[in-house]
């Protein structure tokens, strides 16, 4: 008989591998800003679809989102109260004070890399700015406690707690989106453990010295209850507030935290 045992330690990677990981995290960084500057009113989804496929396939990369379980596209683009996983479409069309997040990913000898950035079209309302600031926010106490030796559930935590921090900044609630969220991340896009946005401290596998997450707080204006729409994909918040979400691929290294998702400045 044999008994299935969770891991104790979340994947590692060795130094190279890492430097190997951040070579394709750095192609996903510069397909992000090649989509973001793309983003302009009257500019359709599918159009920045070709513009994160096209910076991914020049750099001799892959993208790893296109035919991954079915999905048809480079990206998920996301506009407004879409949180994750939306297609991109000719018919969707940007507009002036859109909300947009884009996730992105990419396979470069054989490495993945798996980033998301939630900006503005023009102008945006100040609600929708702090919502973004807040997931990012999020994002950023999730990758300090990126730490040899903390738990996963120290992880979730730290993204809980940014998110609180923020509310009381701000002055107003945020939805933490329930049922998404992280994940190991390596020679798969999705590896096993999952990493909750939400929860109390001190369970789950440790983190070690080469440890890699895909850290990734979805938070909305409201609800934190979603729908699948009849595409199968797209993530919409139930009561149509806007969503806003954040991601970077991160190792725990002895000198820190190390992004491997970085964007050119």
């Amino acid at each position: 008989m044999v008994f299935h045992r969770k891991k104790k330690v979340v994947p590692f990677r060795t130094a190279g591998e890492l430097d190997a990981m951040a070579a394709a995290g750095a192609i996903v960084g510069r397909a992000l800003a090649a989509v973001r500057a793309a983003a302009k009113p009257g500019v359709s989804t599918l159009e920045l679809d070709e513009v994160a496929e096209q910076v991914i396939r020049e750099a001799g990369a892959v993208p790893s989102f296109k035919g991954y379980h079915g999905f048809p596209a480079s990206i998920c683009a996301s506009v407004n109260d879409r949180v994750v996983h939306g297609i991109p479409t000719a018919e969707e069309i940007l507009a002036e004070g859109d909300l947009v997040s884009i996730d992105c990913g990419a396979i470069l000898d054989g490495w993945h890399g798996d980033s998301a950035w939630t900006f503005g079209v023009g102008t945006i309302i100040e609600a929708d700015r702090l919502l973004s600031a807040a997931t990012k926010a999020s994002m950023e106490a999730g990758i300090a406690a990126m730490l040899p030796g903390n738990r996963l559930t120290d992880v979730s935590h730290a993204i809980e707690q940014g998110t609180r921090a923020a509310e009381k900044e701000h002055g107003r609630a945020y939805g933490i989106v329930d049922g998404y969220g992280g994940h190991a991340i390596g020679r798969e896009m999705h590896l096993d453990p999952f990493l909750a946005n939400e929860g109390e401290p001190g369970k789950g596998p440790k983190l070690v010295v080469g440890s890699v997450l895909a850290i990734e707080p979805m938070l909305t204006l409201g609800t934190t209850q979603t729908k699948v729409l009849d595409d199968d994909w797209t993530v919409v918040t139930v009561d149509g507030s806007r969503a806003a979400h954040w991601e970077h691929t991160v190792a725990v290294t002895e000198d820190g935290p190390r992004i491997l998702t970085l964007r050119p400045e």
